[in-house]
């Protein structure tokens, strides 16, 4: 039987993460969970199909009140073609000035956090997101390729990259190219790797805020599956109640 050569790769990844990304992680926690700790929020944001993350990391069965997320549904796809599609999508997020208008829906706090997924780290959607944290005071949190911000050109008017704005940058560990599997006779790489990386670095900074607040004795208010049966039946209106309260003190 011939391996998955998606698997092999997979593996691969997750190794170059663990090894090479630990204390990046741990200090993108730690902000997270100062910033949780003194009432401030961890602000997430990504277009195109860095919203996976978004969608992921609240509400999930595991994870707590603490993340907001930033959701644009223009700025993710609900369709191919045509309306909600993936090429209206590319274009908005690439336009100047569009994120502006999209932020000031917010409130935001020096205290607070900004996590910011983008795997090229090129377009002016997550690039202006990071500096519109930055220019109130925010500390950013970019995950990102690190091949990608050392061989790819600026596209921004600014000359920045999503990874110069960045107090804590962690590699996706995923090549310039996101799709990692060649295959004989196809120039074309398949098969993308950088959904696969940010769902692990994404959990792996849950775990760990989670850890960091636990050491302070902070109460987590956590998200849980209707199958555990331990939980009281209303838990979960409960976590909705004070995530809503999180966002109104804000």
């Amino acid at each position: 039987m011939s391996e998955i050569l998606y698997m092999k790769k997979a593996r691969e990844l997750l190794d170059r993460i663990e090894n090479t990304q630990n204390e990046n992680i741990q200090a993108g926690a730690r902000l997270m969970a100062d910033s949780i700790a003194d009432g401030g929020l961890v602000h997430v944001f990504g277009s195109g199909h860095s919203v996976i993350p978004i969608l992921d990391i609240f509400p999930r069965y595991g994870s707590f009140v603490g993340f907001h997320p930033l959701l644009d549904p223009r700025l993710m796809w609900t369709n191919v073609l045509g309306g909600g599609g993936a090429r209206g999508l590319l274009w908005l997020e690439r336009r100047e000035g569009y994120m502006t208008s999209f932020l000031e829906s917010f409130s935001f706090k020096s205290k607070d956090v900004m996590l910011v997924y983008s795997h090229g780290g090129l377009n002016a959607a997550p690039v202006e997101t990071a500096a519109y944290a930055k220019d109130r005071g925010l500390s950013v949190v970019a995950v990102t390729s690190l091949e990608n911000h050392r061989k790819a050109v600026a596209t921004h008017s600014s000359g920045k990259k999503l990874g110069d704005l960045a107090d804590v940058f962690i590699d996706n560990c995923v090549p310039l190219e996101d799709a990692m599997v060649y295959l004989d006779g196809q120039p074309e790489p398949v098969g993308a790797g950088s959904t696969l990386a940010v769902t692990a670095i994404t959990m792996s900074l849950v775990v760990e805020v989670a850890r960091y607040l636990q050491e302070r004795q902070y109460k987590l208010f956590t998200f849980v599956s209707p199958n555990v049966t331990e939980v009281n039946a209303d838990h979960n209106t409960m976590v909705f109640q004070e995530y809503a309260k999180a966002v109104r003190r804000h």
